[in-house]
Formats: C-alpha cells, structure tokens, sequence
C-alpha cells in the first residue's frame, strides 16, 4: 500500500488524463520539451525551464512524489541552484543544516570534520531535507509560475513512457496510463527518468563505469531525539560486526539510518519487518537511544556504483540525474549532481530554443558534465572503497587505518567522507582567457562567494537570464557592450554590465589576485566563469559572449 502521510507530510494522489487528440491515439499539440520523469532533477529542470519562457511537459510514471527520504542532502552549491529557480525559501524553512561528521571506530571515535564555513557564506554547507520535501516544493514553485503564467509546465502524473522514436528534428514517444495511451511528438527530450532509465536503454545505451559489492539497507524511522544534525557513522561497531552504519538526522523526528548488508546475506531476509526492527533497535540501545519509542517509516536496499554515459546528449534526447550517471551516495553527489546537470543544461536549452545560440552549446552541457562526472566519481570511488572494502586486502588496509586514527590524525582524514563540492568546468569550450594568472579565480569556477558594501552578497548582483559582465573598478568596455546587446540586431543571449563599487582588496584572493585587482570577469547564467581580463575592448567581450552562446571563435582585429 502507498504511503498517504509522514509525520506531519501528506501525499496527495493525482489521477491520470489524456491530452487531445487530431487523430485517433495522436496529440494534437508538438511540444518543444517533453521532460521525461518527475523527480527532482525533471521537476527542477522544466521549473527553470519556465522562469526562461520555455512550456514543457513532464511525464511522470507515479501518482504522486516519492517514498522515502531516498537523496535526503543538499549541498550549499544545489541551494545556489534552487535560488535560481526561485525555489530556495521552503527549503531553508525546513531543512535542518549541518556542518559537522563524526566516524566512530568500535566505540572509539576516530575523525570529527567540518565542512568550511565563513562570515560571507550565504547559505550552510549542506541541509537534510527529506526527498518528498523536496519534489513537494519544487512542485510548489510550478505552481507558482502556473498560476502567473498558466500552462507553463504541464504535469501528467501516473503515465510513463512506452516507445520512443528520435528523428532528426525531434522525437516522438507513445505514453501509456491507465486510461489509454497516445503518441506525442516533442522538438527536445529531457530524460530524467532515473537508473532504470527507459529512455535510455531504448536507444540501447549502458552506463560504463565500476558496480560495487557492498550492499546497503535504508531505513527511515520515526524517533524523538534530541541529538544534533550531524552526520555519524561506526566503522565495525561490536553490536554489528563487519558492517559500517551511518545515521542522519531529518525533519519532524525523522531519522535515517544505513547499514552495510554482510555478503551472503539474502536481502528479502534481512528487508523482513522483525529483521529491521531487531537491527534498529540493537544499534539504538548501543548508541544510548534505545529507551525511546521509534518507529519504522521506509525501507529500501541500494548498491554503490559509479557509471556514466559517454555522452549525454543523443541528438534531439538529452540525458540527465540518474538516466545520465549513478553515483554512490557517500559524499551526497547522487542528487547534488543532477541539481548541476539541469542548472548547466536549463540556460543551455532554454538559448538554443529561443535561438540565442547554437546547438553546440547542448554539445557542451554533456561535455562539462561528463568532466563534472569523472571529477565526482574520483572522490566518491575512493570514500566507497573505505566504506565498502572492495576485498580483503583492502578490508586490512582500511582496519590498520581506523585503528590509528585516533592517534593520528593525518591517517584518520581518510575516512572522510569527501562531501561533494562545486566543480570547476577546466576544459569547458565555452570560456574565453585574456589573463591566465595563477592566482585568478579560474576559468569555468562558479562564482566564489563574498559579502558587498551595503549588504547582500556577490551573487545577488548576477543578472537573471543572461550573462553578467562583472567588474571592481571602471571598465572603459561597458558602455560599448551595453549597447551591442540592446540593438535589435544583437543574435545573442543578453548581457548586464555590473560594477561593484568596493576595494578589492576587501574581497576574497580569487577577486585580488597577486598580477593586480583590475580585472573584468564575464559570469555565465549557470554563475560559471566563461571570460577574464585586464581592462578589455567591448569587442573582445561580446566575441566571448558569441562563444559562450555556442559560436565558433573569430580572430579579432
């Protein structure tokens, strides 16, 4: 039976329709976006969609948003990406933030981190927030636009995908629920439909990359503690030999709690209610819990792995979230990252669609985030690899370094967890240097935080839907590239010249770097570096501004 409350959180149901039709079994309207699975990264994608202008529709196999806390961490960076989206508030309303992680070792403790945190930091590192909450605000925020602007976002709940055709030009797909099942034709798929991704594996696509052994049960209970939100985890607790627990503290009492299943066992078994119950409870009254009435809420069973694509876009079909890659969830990288795949492929659609620029920016939204991938899975790989030994050797390796962690703490800094960060697109095709000094903020980095006189942060001054031309002091080039982008004629995405009226040397070294503070920085909508110089000409800045919008580079006279 499905889930009709957590706590305080109730699901609602939605039924299924049928659009009409100008044939028999054929919608009659061709969409431009058709996003294909409604969980986080599809919800967030066709909302960010909407804030461009861009109607999507969004077809979702369920009835209603997820069970379970399932992707429970949202990294300071997706927090960057739900203001964006003009989603951010209810997030932070009812997130729990943390910036602290103990590892125990038996009963020893062994490693206390924390996440880096200063004065100017805008929002907390990371926040537990259940994932139902989640799609339920994303969710919320359609609405919103919906209602400003109805029809922007179409949600077509309890249907899934059954067929899918590309063309050359677009796609058409056949959807099936239970009232009956029509084909649909769309210039652009966005297949957010998971790690069981249709889409994907009807183009006969397979992820590549490395599958783990280790398996892991997942179980959310309801428990009134006062313990603090910070994430724990044993390392071959006595109460549970062999294993590795991990437990995280989520809204409204509830608590999630991870366990390494011992090879062999068979997971039916130990999924039974009296196994959870009897686990939960022996880890509860070691860790000086058990005293209080909890109660089981949802159980699943999750293997690690790191696999990719090779590529992300497939003509007219682009992929992203699980149906692009699966990450481990140490580290919170698995929906962290497909928060980074819609805030790059959002701006990056929405240009291309409006024909603001050319196709071979969707090009590189799979490149940079198939780099992003790789940087991502190398740090996951190696806290995986420590939490579920990949084999014995390693198993011995792992027990001789937690055994002197607690003397050492050079050695106890390989259990952490490597907490997923904001990565920087090094290689991106879309970024133009006219500087190239070491101690620049470097190129395809997102904008490094920093309070500005008066108030506020650095980010709150990025415009909305455009690049903006950042500068700490006069910039001759301005006026020129303020008035290129306001002609009729201008073929491109626009762009707002912003000059921050501060010394620099008030603000963090990436915006006073060692060769001098008179440097003109050119910002992405993703808040992504694509241009930097000293003093430029409006014409070097609008020809990076042409190869930010996915043209070919041109030789300046």
């Amino acid at each position: 039976m499905p889930l009709e409350k957590i706590g305080p959180f109730e699901y609602r149901r939605f039924e299924p329709t049928l659009p009409a039709f100008d044939k028999v079994g054929h919608e009659a309207k061709r969409h431009q976006v058709l996003v294909v699975g409604g969980g986080p990264v599809g919800l967030a994608t066709a909302l960010g969609l909407a804030n461009w202008g861009i109607r999507s529709v969004v077809v979702e196999a369920d009835d209603s948003v997820c069970e379970g806390s399932r992707a429970a961490c949202i990294s300071r960076r997706s927090l960057e990406i739900l203001e964006r989206l003009g989603a951010v508030s209810p997030f932070l309303r009812k997130g729990l933030p943390w910036t602290r992680g103990r590892s125990f070792y038996g009963v020893q403790e062994v490693l206390v981190f924390d996440m880096p945190t200063g004065t100017g930091d805008k929002y907390p590192p990371m926040i537990n927030l259940e994932q139902y909450y989640i799609e339920q605000y994303l969710l919320d925020s359609i609405d919103d636009v919906n209602a400003r602007s109805p029809g922007m976002v179409e949600i077509r709940w309890a249907s899934k995908v059954v067929e899918c055709s590309p063309g050359s030009n677009g796609v058409e797909l056949r959807v099936e629920n239970a009232l009956g099942n029509y084909q649909t034709e769309a210039d652009w798929i966005v297949a957010c439909d998971g790690g069981q991704s249709f889409v994907r594996s009807s183009l006969g696509l397979e992820l590549k990359g490395i599958g783990y052994q280790g398996r892991y049960a997942i179980v959310d209970i309801e428990l009134a503690s006062d313990q603090p939100a910070e994430r724990r985890a044993w390392f071959d607790p006595p109460w549970a030999r062999g294993t590795t627990i991990l437990m995280h503290r989520q809204p409204d009492d509830i608590w999630r709690v991870d366990y390494q299943l011992a090879a062999g066992l068979d997971a039916a078994q130990v999924l039974q209610p009296e196994q959870i119950r009897q686990f939960v409870q022996t880890h509860l009254d070691a860790i000086g819990e058990g005293h209080l009435p909890w109660t089981p809420v949802w159980t699943s069973l999750y293997r690690a792995g790191a696999m990719t694509l090779d590529a992300y876009r497939h003509g007219r079909i682009l992929f992203a979230g699980n149906a692009a890659h699966a990450m481990p969830i140490f580290g919170v990288r698995g929906l962290n990252s497909g928060f980074d795949d819609a805030d790059n492929l959002i701006w990056k659609l929405a240009t291309v669609v409006k024909g603001l620029g050319t196709e071979a920016l969707l090009d590189s939204y799979s490149s940079e985030r198939v780099q992003a991938f790789h940087i991502n899975a190398e740090s996951a790989m190696r806290s995986t690899e420590f939490m579920s030994p990949p084999h014995g050797g390693f198993e011995l390796m792992r027990e001789a370094c937690l055994s002197l962690a607690g003397r050492h703490t050079g050695i106890a800094r390989l259990a952490n967890p490597r907490q997923t960060h904001a990565i920087t697109y090094a290689a991106s095709p879309l970024s133009s240097d006219g500087r190239g000094g070491a101690g620049d903020w470097p190129l395809g980095a997102p904008l490094a935080e920093a309070v500005v006189p008066g108030g506020g942060h650095l980010t709150d001054l990025l415009a909305r839907n455009a690049f903006t031309l950042l500068a700490f002091g006069p910039c001759p080039a301005m006026d020129g590239v303020a008035a290129a982008v306001e002609s009729p004629d201008w073929p491109y995405l626009p762009c707002v010249c912003v000059t921050v009226q501060t010394d620099p040397a008030a603000l963090p070294v990436p915006f006073n770097p060692p060769e001098g503070p008179d440097v003109v920085y050119l910002v992405r909508p993703d808040g992504h570096l694509c241009g930097r110089w000293d003093s430029p000409s409006a014409e070097t800045v609008l020809a990076a501004i042409e190869v930010a919008c996915g043209a070919e580079k041109r030789t300046l006279t």
